[in-house]
């Protein structure tokens, strides 16, 4: 053998699966850069569950590709899995991208919709740059995802941008491996992309809609906007009137809006900005960050009436960032919807649903496959709450600590609507769908549903649904016609869903303070304590039962739940004067008669109650003009003033449940407003109250049941007071405390608590 032939290098081959969030992130392209750059031959491409490489070369060089892979992906891949299978090299001589492949009931997850990179946004405003000032730049890095696909493996034939054929210059980027727009599915500009154009009576016609769109907006005008996942109803948020006449055409009387703004520098005057929320604004995600508002802020008082925060977001398309840059002030951007209603998505539902609130149209023509309305998070303390996740996160899927054996649809709560699609540990968790009480978002149930199933090529054997007979939910389990319906109790559902985020089988203490939930006993829970796991739960402590006169109407009219709690002692009458004397007369003997008789008054143990209680013996509301106004404005009122807590008892029944009694402190509370107490320090201590009386319960649990880890959830925990107060006073104490961190603790998680107690009911059931 000669001497060349004993040192020629070595050739091998090896061929590589990667799954996780790979397709749609510029994943391919970086995998042909890097493939050159290690000196290897080969393909990439995409298949319906994974992106599978083949490279040949030396094996140092493919070992240092494989390092590469995960230490350099791309900014919006997730590498979940990475296998590697050695093989026989061919004869391959360059590395190409090839055709991508679909697969038989293979899934992968498919990346969100994501803000507008900052490569891109400098282009955009770039006067020498091609695309400046384009309304839909986009680049693999940013832009549309989730809203865009119709279908994978993610290419553009099975996008909404197939309509538009890419001109030559565009498809020269598109090809070009060095390019930053290698293989972006989006990829378009000026001449071959979407076009933009302005609607509406006296509206004309425009070379510049943007530009016109802005001059509406600085005069006053409402505008609806098509988006990435729908339209938006547009105002200048300084603008008293303005402001005020899109509440009233709304129909949307006190519930806050959200505003935009172009930079960090611009939420920094509108609201305090720490740390985290200047993180959480600039992320790629942009959600609407609730911040503490500024007493010097510029907004309308009727942007957010009655309370001391507002959400922010930074613009996160080209078209926000144009319309921002022209306005140059904050913007109301709120969803394009009548009160209670789906976003419109297509141009034709927008203009027939919204002609009665926008004065003009600011359309598109790419097509929106999926509904997406924007996400919202808080900060409290060390953590985010999300209180809507849907935009930049959904439909990234969620693990189960216990995969299921069969895949199943979990179908939610009848409020704050999502669904939940499994198969083994993978938990698809949909975007915000809404409540459930009319046909419009029943619709879009079922729309979204459909395109979850054919996105992730999942169909369900097992329905899972809440455990109240009457609510929307239940029916549309009914209706899928699955063999088999896993009924799972609400709050149970509450509390599993925190524990699966954190991988937890094990059992523990369960906190669930929400507003309804239909109890094992057929009575409205709302404030329970659990002693539980994923697969079962026993109610060991709650709120004393009251009647709530008028059912669902207590929910929307705080006195009744107060009249409620002193139907419990009427010689508490003393302290709920402020009731006694704003309600008439005759409406209150109505509510009355209905609790005496029981008629429509059912018994409720529910903290979003007591909450409404608390607010009507203060004064701070009678009427909730939207879900957790009271809750709202009390927590408002609270801020972060020290305060000491009053009186809520304890006490056990025979059976063994604990029980805390909210009686002492409501009429507490209406005794110090009687002496002239402020009612902001009287919130605070109201807070303190809540948090100490849980905190004691959760501590007697603990020892009597050997148990160390909290659970907290449900909608109360939105709350940042009493989330932070709580979860110290327990952390204090030693305890291990397990809070929501990528849902929300409201319903929207509900979905994802059934799918983990019926995947570990049906696994339990095979062993």
């Amino acid at each position: 053998m000669s001497t060349a032939a004993t040192h020629a290098p070595a050739r091998a081959a090896a061929r590589l699966f990667v799954h996780g969030v790979v397709q749609g992130v510029g994943f391919r392209p970086f995998v042909h850069r890097l493939a050159l750059r290690c000196d290897l031959a080969g393909w990439v491409r995409n298949a319906s569950g994974d992106v599978q490489i083949h490279v040949e070369g030396s094996p140092d060089h493919i070992a240092a590709f494989v390092l590469a892979l995960r230490a350099e992906a791309p900014p919006l891949a997730q590498i979940d899995e990475l296998r590697n299978e050695a093989c026989a090299p061919g004869k391959l001589a360059t590395f190409t991208i090839l055709e991508s492949r679909r697969e038989a009931g293979r899934r992968q997850p498919i990346s969100p919709d994501v803000a507008l990179c900052a490569a891109c946004e400098a282009e955009l405003f770039d006067r020498h740059n091609r695309r400046y000032r384009y309304p839909f730049i986009t680049c693999t890095d940013c832009g549309p995802r989730f809203t865009v696909i119709d279908a994978m493996p993610y290419d553009r034939e099975r996008t909404s941008m197939r309509a538009f054929t890419q001109c030559d210059t565009c498809r020269r980027e598109y090809t070009t491996p060095g390019d930053r727009r290698y293989h972006s599915e989006t990829n378009s500009c000026p001449s071959c992309g979407p076009k933009l154009w302005l609607e509406g009576p006296g509206v004309s016609v425009t070379d510049d809609p943007i530009r016109a769109a802005a001059a509406l907006l600085t005069a006053g005008r409402i505008v609806a906007i098509r988006g990435l996942g729908g339209f938006h109803l547009a105002v200048d948020a300084t603008d008293e009137r303005a402001v005020a006449r899109l509440r009233a055409r709304k129909d949307r009387e006190a519930k806050p809006f959200a505003v935009m703004v172009r930079t960090l520098a611009d939420a920094r005057r509108l609201g305090v900005v720490g740390e985290s929320e200047a993180t959480l604004l600039t992320s790629r995600e942009r959600p609407i960050v609730l911040l503490h508002k500024r007493a010097a802020g510029a907004l309308a008082r009727w942007v957010a009436p009655g309370l001391g925060t507002v959400g922010v977001m930074l613009a996160y398309t080209p078209l926000h960032h144009l319309l921002c840059d022209l306005v140059r002030r904050p913007l109301v951007m709120t969803s394009g919807n009548q009160s209670e209603e789906p976003i419109a998505i297509s141009n034709e539902d927008a203009q027939e649903r919204l002609a009665a609130i926008a004065d003009a149209f600011l359309l598109h023509d790419r097509d929106i496959v999926a509904r997406y309305d924007d996400s919202v998070v808080r900060v409290a303390g060390e953590t985010t709450v999300f209180l809507r996740r849907a935009r930049g996160y959904a439909p990234l899927p969620l693990k189960l600590p216990v995969a299921s054996p069969k895949p199943l649809i979990a179908v939610g709560p009848h409020l704050k609507n999502t669904f939940t699609l499994v198969q083994g540990n993978d938990a698809y968790v949909s975007q915000h769908i809404g409540d459930l009480e009319n046909l419009e978002t029943l619709t879009h149930w079922r729309a979204a549903f459909d395109a979850y199933r054919r996105l992730f090529r999942l169909e369900p054997e097992v329905a899972v649904r809440d455990l109240h007979p009457g609510y929307m939910s239940t029916r549309i389990a009914g209706d899928l016609g699955l063999e088999r319906i896993i009924p799972v109790q609400h709050h149970h559902a509450h509390v599993a869903a925190v524990l699966a985020e954190h991988g937890c089988t094990r059992r523990a203490i369960g906190i669930a303070f929400d507003g309804t939930g239909y109890g094992d006993d057929g009575n409205v829970w709302g404030a329970e304590f659990f002693e539980a796991d994923l697969t079962s739960y026993r109610r060991v402590g709650q709120l004393r039962y009251a009647r709530m006169p008028g059912g669902d109407l207590a929910a929307r009219e705080p006195w009744r739940a107060a009249l409620g709690y002193l139907a419990l002692d009427p010689d508490a009458a003393h302290a709920f004067t402020y009731i006694l004397d704003a309600v008439h007369i005759n409406m209150r003997n109505i509510a009355l008669q209905q609790m005496v008789r029981r008629l429509n008054a059912p018994l409720a143990s529910s903290m979003g109650r007591l909450f409404d209680a608390a607010g009507a013996v203060l004064g701070v509301s009678l009427d909730n003009q939207f879900e957790g106004q009271t809750a709202m404005l009390l927590e408002s009122l609270a801020g972060a003033r020290p305060a000491q807590p009053l009186p809520f008892p304890m006490a056990a029944t025979a059976g063994g449940t604990w029980i805390l009694d909210p009686l002492p402190l409501l009429i507490a509370l209406g005794e110090e407003r009687a002496r002239g107490v402020a009612v902001a320090e009287l919130a605070a201590r109201f807070h303190e109250s809540i948090a100490a009386g849980s905190d004691q319960l959760a501590a007697r649990l603990a020892a009597d049941t050997g148990l160390g880890t909290v659970v907290l959830s449900g909608g109360c925990f939105q709350n940042a007071r009493l989330l932070v107060s709580l979860r110290a006073r327990l952390e204090a104490r030693g305890l291990r405390v397990l809070v929501p961190r990528q849902l929300s603790p409201n319903d929207g998680a509900v979905s994802y608590g059934q799918a983990a107690v019926a995947a570990a009911l049906l696994r339990r059931e095979e062993n």
